[in-house]
């Protein structure tokens, strides 16, 4: 079989851009040693809609004593993580899932044994961290994981989405006393309590490509029929059913194929489990029925986020996609729209309630819009609120539904979803998720919670076609109040089928398989729907590790809305189905002894995300929580290295007790494993603060609200430029990024930045106190 693959556009190629003559061969030379992770390898075999992919990540420690390595990553939202095994030089070891805090003391104990050990744990439904420890002195150590799951299909067209990049996150809340549970840049807050283990520091932009990135994609249609395959993100080559990525490719985006399916047809399989448990997992697809009543009136509330994360392309297409939004809407509908950032605001011409979708209050809608820029944090928490409370007080016949555009990019999920959980009511939630590494878990986890539908839009010139179907999603669905028979009670199944999209239902049986299930509904018009399907036996572990995974992400849901009774039912499914959560770990040990024990600790910094726009050389875009920069931790060579983690597994973001928050008792680095910091010539980085400076001469004039914004943006850059720097003339810097940080008069801090960065510039020197009080009386 030979693959057609569509090249990519122009825009897109633009888009990416071009790595330097060192992209791909290997590790990063910075000045404090080579960067630990050296290779990153995707083979990954798709069968009509499952995929099933091995992740091997290639380590090499170049430094003189022996290493250990964290590497926080994302991996798909819906995989299952079954597997897991470390191979150095002629020995593998195969890793053993067990409850979270057993495994970290097995490889704490290993290590301080001086074993080589490795570790992989799930913060997040879709970000994982892996330690890799006493890898030698000049060795490779490799880690392979294993993982399956389902392919999204809709429209005729099944998705193959494999995240490559953990992009920054938007951290609310009051940092909390003590030390930080992780080593990533950001302090743990009261509303993330493990924020410093889902930010790892982010590598300066115009570094060579540190990372060697291998995909390729073995591709069976099983029986369908497949027509066109697409690359949206990447450049690939294709021989015979094998896509590859292009060599030299960055590790900074998502990896997005699309394979256009046609013939596809509802179907049902059992698979018995091998134990002889006299049990098994069904998986049922069935294929929506042509809709024929027309569409419900309906209350449309459209959120549209315009935060710092999603300056650039995603702002432009965030706009695009609202505005479409607003145009579907009928003059029998009311809606309203919220942006927001740390901000709320609406259209003044269209008040504080739902309003009919006349012409001239869609028009009003749209012209407000397209006036929307990106600044400030993702404060998403409060419009969520104020959407569904508009919703939940119209009290009117009509369908309520919620749209969210946003790339996502927030820590505090579970908080969000476990306080909004009481306000969805009858609400529909629809996510459209805009990036080209997006939170996609977090949206597939908010949308499910509404009953509604998430679409993911990787980049511009998929906006049209993702448009399409957000048009249809966003109407009512086809089929309402689904039930499936016979049962299952776990997971929790879809309540509705929407136009284009199969209903996709895992579940477990006991005894023998039934001859057939069936699935009952309503149409649009309240008549009654079936559809019964012949059940085809199966011998495909996959199906049971995707219903583990399906079974545990509904479990864990349930446990961040606030049911602590579950956290035993997690361990347990995990365990008994081989299936990674968050609550338990892989770990792998080897038994030989290679080191003492002491070890040289560094945490692999991750790619800026392509697409994310820079102000200026190390500074993303902010991301702030109440004026605090969440970028406190510059990557090589301007980082320390962190410490490496340790201590009690930290609970999900809505039970933080103080005491799970601490360290373990062991000094978190041996004397000796990691030289202090340098106290750094301040004159590298003259050249980028005089540049600050003609900014802010040139922006003087701004209205006050701009300049804010503007020093908001500054601190950002400032942090990542000074972190992990010591000595006396980096202090009237940080005593500048505290005063920014605190807020006040925007004359006043505006002129006080100008005195310390001109100050830095003339001589490097500290700002004397005398005048600092003189100028603040």
């Amino acid at each position: 079989m030979t693959l057609s693959v569509a090249p990519m556009k122009a825009a897109e190629a633009d888009r990416i851009g071009r790595t330097t003559e060192d992209a791909g061969l290997g590790a990063l030379r910075t000045e404090r040693g080579n960067l630990p992770l050296e290779r990153l390898g995707v083979r990954a075999s798709i069968t009509g809609l499952v995929g099933r992919v091995v992740l091997t990540t290639g380590f090499v420690n170049t430094h003189d004593t022996a290493l250990e390595a964290t590497y926080v990553f994302p991996l798909p939202d819906r995989a299952a993580v079954t597997g897991m095994k470390m191979t150095a030089g002629d020995r593998t070891v195969e890793a053993d899932l067990q409850e979270r805090a057993q495994a970290r003391q097995t490889y704490d104990d290993a290590i301080a044994a001086g074993k080589r050990a490795s570790i992989v744990e799930e913060e997040r439904p879709d970000v994982f961290t892996m330690r890799v420890g006493n890898i030698p002195a000049g060795e490779r150590v490799t880690v392979e994981l294993t993982l399956v799951g389902p392919l999204v299909f809709e429209d005729g067209a099944a998705t193959f989405r494999f995240p490559l990049v953990v992009a920054p996150r938007y951290v609310p809340g009051t940092p909390l006393p003590g030390p930080s549970v992780g080593d990533g840049h950001a302090q743990d807050t009261d509303l993330v309590p493990d924020a410093s283990r889902i930010t790892p520091p982010v590598l300066l932009p115009g570094f060579p490509n540190p990372v060697r990135l291998g995909i390729d994609v073995e591709i069976d249609p099983a029986g369908l029929d497949l027509g066109e395959v697409r690359s949206s993100l990447h450049t690939v080559v294709t021989e015979g059913n094998t896509v590859s990525v292009s060599p030299g490719e960055r590790v900074d985006r998502d990896f997005v194929l699309r394979l256009a399916y046609h013939g596809n047809s509802s179907a049902v399989v059992c698979v018995p489990d091998e134990d002889d448990s006299g049990e098994g997992t069904y998986q049922l697809t069935v294929l929506p029925p042509e809709p024929e009543a027309p569409v419900r009136p309906r209350d449309v509330v459209l959120l549209l986020d315009r935060s710092g994360s999603m300056s650039g392309w995603k702002m432009v297409a965030a706009r695009r996609a609202a505005a479409r939004i607003v145009d579907t809407l009928t003059a029998d509908d009311t809606f309203s729209v919220i942006t927001f950032d740390h901000q709320v605001e609406r259209p003044d011409t269209l008040g504080a309630g739902l309003v009919t979708a006349t012409d001239r209050h869609r028009f009003r809608a749209v012209e407000h819009l397209a006036a929307m820029q990106a600044r400030g944090g993702t404060e998403m928490f409060e419009p969520l609120r104020q959407g569904l409370t508009l919703l939940a007080d119209a009290g009117s016949e009509r369908a309520p539904v919620l749209v969210l555009v946003t790339d996502g990019q927030v820590g505090n999920e579970d908080q969000m979803l476990r306080d909004i959980a009481p306000m969805i009511n009858r609400t529909r939630i629809h996510a459209v998720g805009i990036d080209t590494a997006v939170n996609a878990g977090f949206l597939g986890r908010l949308a499910a919670a509404g009953a509604g539908r998430c679409e993911l839009v990787e980049s511009e010139d998929r906006l049209d076609e993702a448009m399409t179907h957000i048009q249809r999603r966003i109407g009512a669905p086809v089929v309402t109040d689904v039930v499936v028979s016979p049962g299952s009670d776990l997971p929790r199944l879809p309540t509705a089928i929407y136009p284009g999209v199969p209903l996709v239902a895992f579940g477990r049986y006991r005894g023998a398989a039934p001859d057939s299930y069936t699935v009952r509904g309503r149409t649009r018009d309240g008549a009654g729907w079936q559809e019964t399907v012949a059940v085809q036996q199966h011998t495909s572990p996959a199906v049971r590790s995707q219903w583990a995974r399906a079974a545990l992400r509904d479990l864990e849901d349930r446990y961040a809305a606030g049911d602590r009774t579950l956290e035993s039912s997690i361990v347990e499914t995990s365990l008994r189905f081989g299936v990674l959560c968050r609550f338990t770990a892989f770990v792998a040990v080897d038994e030989r002894v290679v080191s003492d024990g002491t070890v040289h600790r560094v945490v692999q910094p991750v790619e800026q995300p392509a697409g994310w726009e820079m102000r200026a050389p190390g500074g993303p875009m902010p991301m702030f929580a109440g004026g605090a920069p969440a970028f406190a931790a510059a990557p090589a060579p301007f980082a320390a290295a962190p410490a490496a983690f340790g201590g009690a597994v930290p609970p999900p973001p809505s039970a933080a007790p103080r005491a799970m928050r601490s360290r373990s008792a062991a000094p978190l680095s041996p004397p000796g494993s990691m030289p202090a910091p340098p106290a750094a010539d301040p004159a590298d980085l003259r050249e980028v603060v005089t540049l600050e400076i003609q900014r802010l001469e040139k922006d003087a004039s701004l209205p006050s609200w701009e300049r804010r914004d503007l020093l908001a943006d500054l601190a950002s850059r400032l942090g990542i430029l000074i972190a992990g720097r010591t000595g006396p003339a980096y202090e009237p810097m940080r005593g500048l990024l505290a005063e920014i940080t605190a807020g006040g008069d925007v004359d006043k801090l505006w002129a006080r930045t100008l005195e310390v960065l001109r100050e830095f510039v003339a001589d490097g020197t500290p700002a004397e106190p005398e005048r600092r009080k003189r100028f603040w009386r």
